[in-house]
């Protein structure tokens, strides 16, 4: 009979001591403290990398704000540029009667209006409608036939932009009857 591996639990036993006293088999404490460090490091530089990343990020960002804001500036400035060029037009013009002066001016507020208009700013124009402290600047209070707290007249229009107060409307509101 051919002698065979012997699978006893003594063997196994002997088979573990042997690795044990083997350094080659179990890596030392040193080296597992280099293995750790390395770790650390590239844990370290993925971390510094992330951080670097976003940082870019958000330098990009803003970068990318400032020029739309620069961009949105400008093409509302070359807008209004056309409404000046019509009001000089309109100015440089010698001989004009009145009807012909006020219908240039009428075609220049248009030329506003739609500028205004592209860019969504809205007139505050509050007459018959109710006080609002957020959208109105009360100048005083008048006798009326108005309710209380209605703007009776508007005496300079406001607008907004945006659903935000770009001026308030100057009014006058009605007091209440005594």
């Amino acid at each position: 009979m051919e002698p065979t591996e012997d699978s006893s639990p003594h063997s196994e036993r002997t088979a573990q001591a042997d690795e044990a006293l083997n350094p080659e088999v179990i890596p030392s404490t040193e080296e597992m403290l280099q293995q750790a460090e390395r770790k650390a490091q590239e844990h370290y530089d993925a971390w510094m990398y992330a951080k670097a990343e976003c940082e870019n990020i958000r330098r990009r960002a803003q970068e990318d704000i400032t020029k739309a804001r620069k961009m949105a500036v400008e093409h509302f400035s070359s807008e209004m540029l056309m409404v000046k060029d019509s009001l000089e037009a309109g100015l440089a013009v010698e001989i004009a009667t009145v009807e012909s002066f006020k219908s240039g001016m009428e075609l220049t507020l248009k030329q506003l209006n739609t500028v205004f208009s592209k860019f969504n700013i809205k007139e505050i124009n509050p007459v018959g409608e109710k006080f609002d402290a957020n959208w109105h600047q009360a100048i005083s209070m008048i006798e009326s036939e108005q309710e209380a707290n209605t703007v009776v007249s508007v005496m300079q229009k406001g607008y907004q932009l945006h659903d935000r107060v770009l001026r308030p409307a100057l009014v006058m509101v009605a007091k209440a009857k005594s």
